[in-house]
């Protein structure tokens, strides 16, 4: 058993780390040593753009690295514990990033780990440089061949053999000298995607709240906008609700911030919406469009923000005699026929249901409609829904007949297996409350006239169906985390 720190982390701190058993302190130390580096990058920067080649060496400006050991009497015996604790004796350690954004968040997963094993946390520089498109996003729009070749020369670029999700997908194999990982996600991907946000978004990560709605149809962005707007404007609930180009609108009532943003010439291509609490625990819709892969490029991203759900929104057909145009689909299973994921999550590996989002979708469903029992049961159908890859999947009936009906499904869309398979995978809670927007096996084809009078009548219900979820789940988070998405060596952090 590892015991000296120094030895621990040999070759993954670059000084030795400080041991602290208090998560405030060991949260400000982190925020020294990224400010530390960060500063020291930047001012670098300056120096080779104003001309300068005599920079030095660029030594120490690294992420923060945090780690624990842990020994066989230090682990905890609950078995309830679904995130905030270790399962096996050794060393861990991650490299962090960005205090401004994940303080709080770092704050309480560290202060879990230090209550449940007892043991202290240490802090120190990492031997991970930072790399300079992480600490100055603008140097990449470098342009003159003399000062791309100084950037080359003085600065580290992103390392794409850094960046992957092994840990995530469980099939990285640290060696028995290695810390374990203390968290899902590096630092290295950590910045990857906070730089990525924004490009698909038009939003900064720092606004995006911890319940996430995701939709296909523009409609919805209507729909939220209008409640968005409504609720800043009468309740107390949310501080500001902010738009693309992070046109920021604030509730007087909460905030003295004034409006700020400008709103970007063209839509970004996935915009982002924000309801914004002072907690963080508000809700973010994405318009994700339509396809699987725009829903796991967007989720991919997401994701490194831990957010504590997300669920789809949006339309789908509906394969049933017995639905109408209108009626809502609870997924309880997915068939997994998009195929963009099967690398990452085979499919062999089930999607279950995460049992407190099926019960708050189904309350919400029954409390912003009226309906009770029989009559909830004829206007909302539970069961599984076919995503598939093919927009024009319509065209291929004899094929599919036979597929849709081992699978059992009720439902064919694009994005629900998708966006439901990555929060499996990167162990964010997740849920799917669609709506029956067509019928082509029935002969009820999506037209013009019939959209209109479906985005008539159930486009705001819906959408209000899904804000009522969020809040049902914002007041259980603790019983929203399940066990069922942690595997056998599961990291630390949630």
């Amino acid at each position: 058993m590892v015991t000296a720190p120094e030895q621990a982390f040999r070759g993954y701190a670059a000084e030795a780390p400080a041991a602290f058993t208090g998560a405030d302190a060991a949260v400000e130390r982190i925020g020294e040593i990224y400010a530390r580096s960060i500063t020291g990058i930047r001012d670098a920067y300056e120096k080779v753009t104003r001309g300068g080649d005599k920079i030095g060496r660029l030594d120490g400006f690294n992420y923060p690295l945090l780690g624990m050991i842990v020994g066989p009497a230090d682990l905890e015996v609950d078995a309830r514990l679904s995130h905030g604790v270790l399962s096996d004796p050794g060393a861990y350690a991650t490299t962090l990033t960005r205090p401004d954004l994940f303080a709080e968040y770092y704050r309480q997963q560290i202060g879990l780990l230090l209550q449940r094993h007892r043991v202290p946390v240490y802090v120190g520089l990492s031997t991970r440089p930072i790399p300079l498109p992480f600490a100055v996003p603008s140097a990449v729009t470098a342009t003159t061949p003399d000062l791309s070749q100084a950037i080359l020369q003085h600065f580290l670029m992103p390392d794409l053999g850094a960046i992957d999700d092994a840990i995530v997908n469980g099939t990285r194999s640290p060696a028995s000298s290695e810390p374990k990982p203390l968290a899902l996600f590096n630092a290295e991907r950590v910045d990857f995607s906070l730089q990525r946000l924004p490009h698909y978004t038009g939003t900064s990560a720092g606004y995006f709240q911890r319940f996430v709605l995701f939709t296909n149809y523009q409609r919805y962005v209507e729909a939220f906008k209008a409640a968005a707007r409504q609720e800043i404007d009468i309740g107390n609930e949310y501080e500001a609700f902010v738009e693309p180009g992070d046109v920021f609108t604030p509730n007087c009532h909460l905030t003295a911030a004034p409006a700020s943003g400008q709103p970007p010439q063209h839509l970004p291509q996935m915009p982002a919406y924000h309801l914004v609490r002072a907690d963080g625990n508000g809700i973010t819709l994405i318009d994700i469009g339509v396809g699987p892969s725009n829903a796991k490029t967007i989720t991919d991203h997401v994701a490194v923000l831990r957010p504590h759900c997300w669920i789809m929104l949006g339309h789908c057909a509906g394969l049933r005699r017995s639905q109408r145009l209108g009626d809502y689909v609870l997924a309880h299973a997915y068939a997994r026929e998009d195929h963009v994921l099967d690398e990452d999550v085979p499919l062999y590996v089930p999607i279950p249901p995460i049992a407190e989002v099926q019960v708050a979708l189904a309350e919400s469903v029954a409390e912003v409609t009226g309906l009770k029992r029989a009559e909830l049961k004829s206007r909302m159908r539970t069961g599984t829904v076919y995503s598939t890859g093919d927009r024009h999947w319509e065209l291929r009936y004899r094929d599919l007949y036979r597929r849709l009906a081992q699978t059992r499904a009720i439902a064919v869309d694009m994005e629900s297996a998708t966006v439901a398979t990555n929060g499996y995978r990167f162990r964010v809670p997740y849920g799917t409350l669609l709506c029956v927007s067509d019928k082509p096996y029935h002969g009820e084809l999506k037209s013009k006239d019939a959209a209109d009078s479906f985005y008539r009548e159930r486009v705001s219900q819906h959408l209000v169906i899904g804000m009522a979820t969020m809040r049902l789940l914002r007041d259980s988070i603790e019983e929203l985390h399940s066990r069922k998405l942690r595997t056998f060596d599961e990291p630390g952090f949630r």
